[in-house]
């Protein structure tokens, strides 16, 4: 696949960026993509491996390695290298609903699995993947196609992020008539309000929403299936903005014994959105918000009026302390320097990871190395310094006289081998507290299960873990005709897992509703 010399005839070479202090700027995406020719070059890099790792998506360590879609990717590649992007395409739908939003957000496990990264660079199949879908919608292939035949089955899909619209779109292909229900305003779950309008351009959304509908999806915004008085968000903050943005309305719940007569099948896909708290003295303190909360008031007043409402949490001016060192973290940060903070400090409870792999993380494991995203670059050009603070937690919230967040006592952590059972413990280190000023604090410690109004709702079981309970690999629960996926199913995890999951789903809606599957 690609050219046979092309991993030693050529470099790998990255979009390009916008320079750190010129992005902050705005909310805008800020990778500038290459040009057809060079994406052709780096596709030719593929060198046709004998066993191609970047699409196994095998779990090693408890971490994905290669592609969870199994994307074809050295297919895709040389088809790209010998300019077939109709083709391309092709190859690249047979497994991936939404490359479009896969190109922009994943991680890209298939690169660390690539051969190629064993000594040296691996192909840029991210890049060479965003490059197919935009060439697809540029000369007119990702065009709408409905099913031909429909079979009269309904089903309702529960959630629009990325598991609910994949089985949504496979099961609509499959020609049954399906309905998606949203509770938020706008249609895209995770992806509308969870990642930031700088990795994902909500417009990327719509575009592909639009051509659903145009093959015959259904799509009600507004609709919180299960809900009641009692299951507003658990976490409603006093301030007006957040209650305003978080509560929930009687007259938009759907009940869900409504649901079950009029659809011969169900899928839950609601996320895993129970954000996970932190257990300190002064936690009631204003000004203390989730994440996913901060994040979402911010692009909602960008899509709604480019901030003139004011109707979002901000940081401007203001000491901002992010808690959790993943990918919400990173967003929370860059968002805060955008909306331009005084400053910002990124706590993480973890050792610094090294520079390079460790002898216990051999390829084709996930590198656990050092990543610096984008967020803490900006940081670093904006501040002079790393935003993030290892092996370090939150002791204590200090408040004012009004009750405001003004600093956070922070404490250092040891982490040490259990003999017994090979696992990390974590502990205070007595003598090692000190202040951090704050007057917002971003939570970011992830996510704990679905919110259970909607499992209950059903009728359907939650599992340990707080996941809805399935048999494993299995997609149906306890109540006959209704399925779940996704987040929901299996914990918080990757667009690709939830994209899988959908598909996945799908596939078992398909054959309980016709006794067989093509999907």
């Amino acid at each position: 696949m690609g050219k046979s010399t092309g991993f030693l005839e050529y470099d790998r070479e990255n979009s390009l960026e916008i320079e750190p202090k010129e992005r902050i700027k705005n909310f805008n995406e800020f990778h500038v993509p290459l040009s057809k020719e060079k994406q052709r070059t780096q596709a030719a890099r593929c060198m046709e491996c004998g066993v191609p790792f970047c699409q196994s998506g095998m779990l090693i360590g408890g971490m994905a390695s290669g592609c969870p879609l199994n994307n074809l990717i050295p297919e895709w590649n040389d088809l790209i290298y010998h300019g077939n992007w109709e083709e391309a395409f092709e190859r690249l739908k047979k497994t991936n609903n939404f490359p479009e939003f896969t190109s922009r957000v994943c991680p890209a496990p298939c690169e660390a699995a690539c051969t190629c990264n064993l000594n040296g660079s691996p192909v840029s199949n991210k890049e060479n993947e965003r490059s197919i879908i935009e060439a697809a919608y540029e000369n007119g292939i990702a065009k709408p196609k409905a099913p031909s035949v429909r079979t009269g089955k309904k089903i309702a899909v529960i959630g629009s992020g990325p598991a609910g619209l994949a089985a949504a779109d496979q099961l609509n292909k499959r020609g049954h008539l399906v309905t998606v229900y949203e509770r938020s305003d706008r249609l895209g779950g995770l992806l509308m309000y969870g990642i930031p309008n700088m990795k994902l351009e909500k417009n990327v959304i719509e575009r592909k929403i639009e051509v659903m509908k145009e093959e015959g999806v259904t799509f009600v915004t507004g609709a919180n299936v299960g809900a009641t008085k009692a299951a507003m968000h658990p976490m409603v903050a006093k301030e007006d903005v957040m209650a305003e943005y978080l509560a929930v309305e009687d007259e938009k719940a759907v009940k869900a014994d409504t649901l079950l007569k009029e659809y011969d099948s169900v899928v839950l896909a609601c996320g895993a959105s129970n954000p996970r708290d932190i257990k300190a003295k002064g936690r009631d303190a204003k000004g203390i918000y989730f994440a996913v909360d901060f994040l979402k008031t911010t692009t909602r007043s960008l899509l709604d009026s480019k901030f003139k409402d004011r109707k979002c949490v901000s940081a401007k001016g203001k000491n901002v302390l992010v808690i959790g060192g993943g990918d919400t973290g990173n967003d929370c940060v860059g968002t805060s320097i955008r909306q331009g903070a005084k400053s910002v400090v990124q706590l993480e409870m973890m050792p610094k990871p090294p520079v390079c792999r460790a002898n216990d993380n051999p390829w084709p494991e996930w590198p656990k190395v050092l990543k610096t995203d984008y967020g803490q670059e900006e940081a670093i050009a904006v501040f002079g310094q790393d935003p993030r603070i290892y092996e370090t937690t939150v002791k204590e919230f200090i408040k004012d006289k009004e009750g405001n967040v003004k600093g956070a006592k922070c404490v250092k952590l040891a982490w040490k081998k259990d003999e017994k059972s090979g696992r990390m413990n974590m502990s205070q280190i007595e003598g090692s507290e000190y202040e951090v000023p704050c007057d917002i604090v971003l939570i970011a410690a992830g996510f704990l299960g679905a919110q259970d109004y909607v499992a209950k709702a059903f009728g359907v079981e939650l599992n340990e873990r707080t996941n809805v309970k399935t048999e494993d690999g299995k997609y149906a629960t306890n109540v006959p005709g209704v399925f779940t996926a996704g987040d929901m199913r299996r914990g918080q995890s990757l667009v690709v897992w939830a994209i899988r999951e959908g598909r996945e789903a799908a596939r078992a809606v398909d054959t309980a509703l016709m006794g067989y599957s093509n999907l």
